[in-house]
């Protein structure tokens, strides 16, 4: 029997923009506010009218649209399949880990820019605060297995798709509220949508990040490429040149 307490409710992200104060008044003009349409489910965050289009080596996405407050630098986050339309190969990555991220050409009714970089596939992931982190047995970065929670009878005519989430991260902050991001592409796949519910299964161990102190090297980069680790990259370390390289190649830092 699942405790009900347990339950976590999906919300289903669909391609949006966050975006900064210096490029907000590149595409609309110098001290443009953005307008709410509607509060989205973690707090201060909102839906806003004002959308953008990006063009892409192979292709063009049309009214894209902003999620507001601003925020310190630009960030599209897309799905896998967004990126093979715009002909670009953006890694999966949390909110706000956008170093060597990929890049885009973004298009107001106002003016345009060049994204260098900033592009990304958002890495699934749980929103919890402190003490629903404590109640979970969870801290901040934790990847874990999710199931979906289903409710409808198995129909043999026609079945309902599931699936168990693996590496699936976990935030904690004293402003999220619990919620299951998944992008467009993962409910189209799984038959999932937003207010439907999972549950955690259990600590998907072979996928914690490890915390480097001081050199990372190349064979620390392969180390955990064989054990499908992260790297998590504090402010101080130092990365040599075919660390760097070979991490930006298969994605595997994180920056603490």
């Amino acid at each position: 029997m699942i405790n009900p307490k347990k339950l976590i409710a999906i919300g289903v992200s669909n391609r949006h923009f966050h975006i900064s104060h210096r490029d907000l008044d590149t595409l609309f003009g110098k001290g443009y506010q953005l307008r709410h349409l509607r509060d989205i489910s973690q707090k201060g965050q909102y839906a806003c009218h004002e959308t953008l289009d990006v063009v892409g080596p192979k292709g063009k996405i049309e009214r894209i649209r902003i999620v507001g407050p601003p925020r310190g630098q630009t960030q599209l986050e897309i799905a896998r399949s967004d990126a093979y339309r715009l002909g670009i190969d953006p890694p999966v990555r949390y909110s706000g880990d956008l170093v060597g991220s990929a890049g885009i050409k973004v298009i107001s009714p106002k003016g345009e820019l060049l994204l260098k970089e900033g592009v990304i596939v958002p890495q699934r992931h749980i929103h919890m605060d402190a003490r629903t982190a404590r109640e979970f047995g969870m801290r901040d970065r934790d990847r874990v297995f999710v199931a979906p929670m289903v409710t409808e009878t198995i129909d043999p005519g026609c079945e309902p798709r599931t699936t168990i989430f693996g590496n699936v991260l976990i935030r904690v902050d004293e402003s999220f509220v619990l919620d299951y991001h998944i992008d467009l592409d993962e409910a189209n796949a799984t038959g999932l949508k937003t207010g439907d519910h999972v549950y955690i299964l259990g600590k998907d161990m072979k996928t914690l990040p490890v915390i480097q102190r001081h050199l990372i090297t190349e064979n620390d980069v392969r180390r955990a490429m064989l054990q499908h680790r992260k790297i998590i990259i504090p402010k101080d370390a130092k990365v040599t040149p075919a660390a760097l390289e070979l991490a930006k190649a298969h994605d595997i830092f994180e920056y603490g």
